[in-house]
């Protein structure tokens, strides 16, 4: 998101360092934190994108590489046995914890990481409550093109379509993005749906 990088890179230099980064997925803030000088410890609990990661890593400078540690956990229930200065969620990942009970889990699992005085910054939306409610149909939103792109492997071009299901009761809006690989000829040779859902607050 435009000025993400610049917000936490600044919280950074605000609070000071070690820093803890919930939800680092592939590892995108962690080296940009490492190169400033930044000791940071990255933690997400889905294994496949933590692979990435290391490997992203495993490729940097060992200078920039020692500064960073990445860890398997769940943000709910942190055991890392330390503390930090600074604690961010970037790219609203708290919102991908869905209920209340896990809002309050992760908040008290962090407090128990932070040191006296430390922070926590982390990204959400702001929920537009009109547009929710206009588009909390059973079939949800209509399909929206997002945007189209071509693979560097094949030079096949992809499609990128969105649609929204919004859950008042529960406040959870399930996002499906989905991917239609065309031919040369224009005709879609493949689709691949991914549902990914949020709890907004």
């Amino acid at each position: 998101m435009p000025g993400d990088v610049e917000f936490y890179l600044e919280e950074i230099r605000r609070a000071g360092f070690p820093v803890l980064e919930l939800g680092c997925g592939t590892g995108r803030l962690l080296e940009l934190i490492a190169r400033e000088g930044f000791n940071v410890v990255g933690l997400d609990r889905a294994p496949s994108m933590l692979k990435i990661a290391r490997a992203e890593v495993a490729l940097l400078p060992p200078d920039v590489s020692a500064l960073i540690e990445i860890v398997d956990g769940d943000m709910r229930a942190i055991a890392l046995n330390r503390q930090f200065k600074l604690a961010i969620i970037p790219y609203r990942a708290f919102l991908h914890l869905l209920t209340v009970q896990d809002h309050r889990a992760a908040l008290a699992s962090i407090h128990e990481h932070l040191e006296d005085g430390g922070r926590l910054a982390f990204n959400i939306f702001d929920p537009d409550l009109e547009m929710i409610v206009e588009r909390s149909s059973d079939i949800g939103d209509a399909l929206t093109r997002l945007t189209e792109f071509e693979t560097p492997e094949t030079g096949r071009k992809i499609v990128v379509w969105d649609s929204r299901r919004y859950d008042l009761e529960r406040q959870i809006v399930t996002e499906y993005r989905i991917f239609e690989a065309l031919n040369p000829d224009g005709v879609v040779v493949k689709k691949t749906y991914t549902p990914l859902g949020l709890r907004w607050v």
